[in-house]
């Protein structure tokens, strides 16, 4: 946008970039540009306003020199003095009133030029031509062998918008990627510290992941009488029977992409119904990769939603950019360049007020004789240190997050930790068609 200065201001109108903040790139909350662009529309109509107001005031001014002019008497200097003062204040009038039309016109083109580039920019990635930025993010990982998270979602873009028919076909082939009942099972319970920083929320993740396949947590926690909730969702578990009793196997991934997480919702449902969560207490969702689909799936779900007041999503490294949360729902996704996951949806995070992306960009390597897995950027323990670096920023969008989050949380003590097993029904058997019957053998 062409830089605006109205008279006297103290400097001019204008966006600020993503911010980069120490090997973090930050998009969207507060200091996004799609709430710099509604905050310069409601500033524009503010200026739209005080033009009609103004626009009146040299009605008035008009009215009261033609007056003046028709009943001028013997006194002509006078009236002179007034009439040429009348005029200087209608012009004056005029020019503030036409400074402030102006600038409200070049705001609203700004808008559109933007919208217009978005657009423009959509339509060629579309159609499978990155700008050329993006080619320089075209390029495989520091190990050679898997795509970063831009040029993931670049090559998957496309595919994004058949996902529908491609989750119908992977499950008409494989029948056991289609979604079933979870069942819902309580273990144990028990006090654990826990000081409700974004870490300590990723930590929770590693923790219920290591207790075994199939697991969730539901914390709850007491913040001067007030209590709340955390749903706690890890990863996905290989090494099991794809699409067998674990709903966060592979088969887990159909379901929170293409299901939105139906089964999963409702048994968190039951989870926090479990733990004596009133209807309407406020609750946090956490989840790493596939955890953090069907978490956000959650703040998506009319029907959870209208149990309980769903605050805050944190993900960690999850493919999220295609679900909506409602406009009371916060959310922050944590990225690293050199995780392809979270680019698999082929859609990036957008830009909204109530939605924060931060973006790892510094190297990482897969420590010696640690398992490559996903990629070194794919690793929990690199969220739980971007975490951190999280809570330490003074980025506007960072600090407006962690604040909603520490609305809902307090700052932390003794919480209450109660472990739930799920587990998917099992696949019904196949029946053999029916023999036909002796008499129609014989026909």
């Amino acid at each position: 946008m062409a830089e605006v200065t109205p008279s006297g201001g103290a400097g001019p109108i204008q966006l600020s970039r993503p911010a980069d903040d120490g090997g973090m790139e930050v998009r969207g909350g507060i200091g996004g540009i799609t709430f710099q662009l509604e905050e310069l529309m409601g500033g524009a109509e503010k200026l739209d306003d005080l033009a009609d107001e103004l626009t009146a005031v040299e009605t008035e001014v008009q009215r009261i020199h033609d007056g003046i002019r028709m009943s001028q008497t013997d006194a002509w200097s006078v009236g002179t003095e007034a009439e040429i003062s009348l005029g200087e204040a209608q012009r004056s009038v005029q020019a503030v009133r036409a400074e402030l039309q102006g600038i409200s016109s070049q705001v609203r083109a700004s808008k559109q030029d933007y919208e217009a580039a978005e657009v423009l920019t959509n339509f060629f990635a579309d159609m499978g031509i990155p700008s050329l930025k993006d080619f320089e993010h075209v390029r495989m990982d520091v190990a050679g062998m898997l795509p970063d998270l831009r040029g993931t979602d670049l090559m998957l873009r496309n595919a994004a918008r058949a996902r529908h028919d491609i989750l119908s076909l992977a499950e008409s082939l494989v029948p056991a990627l289609k979604p079933r009942p979870v069942a819902v099972e309580r273990l144990e319970t028990l006090p654990i510290e826990f000081d409700g920083s974004l870490a300590s929320l990723l930590e929770r993740v590693r923790i219920i992941d290591e207790r075994g396949r199939g697991y969730i947590e539901v914390l709850e926690t007491d913040s001067g009488g007030q209590k709340a909730y955390v749903v706690v969702i890890p990863g996905t578990q290989t090494g099991g029977e794809m699409g067998g009793t674990n709903p966060f196997d592979e088969a887990g991934i159909v379901e929170g992409v293409g299901h939105g997480s139906a089964d999963v919702n409702a048994a968190v449902l039951e989870a926090l119904r479990g733990v004596g969560a009133e209807k309407g207490a406020p609750v946090v969702a956490v989840g790493y990769s596939q955890g953090g689909i069907h978490a956000m799936n959650l703040a998506a779900d009319e029907f959870f939603l209208n149990e309980y007041d769903l605050k805050y999503v944190l993900t960690a490294g999850s493919p999220v950019g295609s679900i909506v949360p409602t406009a009371d729902v916060d959310a922050l996704h944590l990225e690293h360049r050199q995780d392809w996951v979270p680019g698999t949806d082929g859609t990036a995070n957008p830009d909204t007020r109530n939605r924060v992306t931060v973006t790892l960009i510094d190297q990482v390597d897969t420590p010696e004789g640690r398992d490559f897995g996903l990629g070194p950027g794919h690793q929990i323990t690199h969220y739980q240190e971007a975490a951190r670096q999280v809570a330490a920023s003074d980025d506007p969008s960072l600090m407006a997050s962690t604040a909603v989050l520490g609305g809902v949380l307090g700052a932390g003590g003794t919480a209450t930790a109660t472990r739930f097993a799920l587990s998917r029904s099992k696949r019904p058997t196949p029946q053999p068609p029916p023999r036909p019957s002796e008499i129609d053998r014989t026909r």
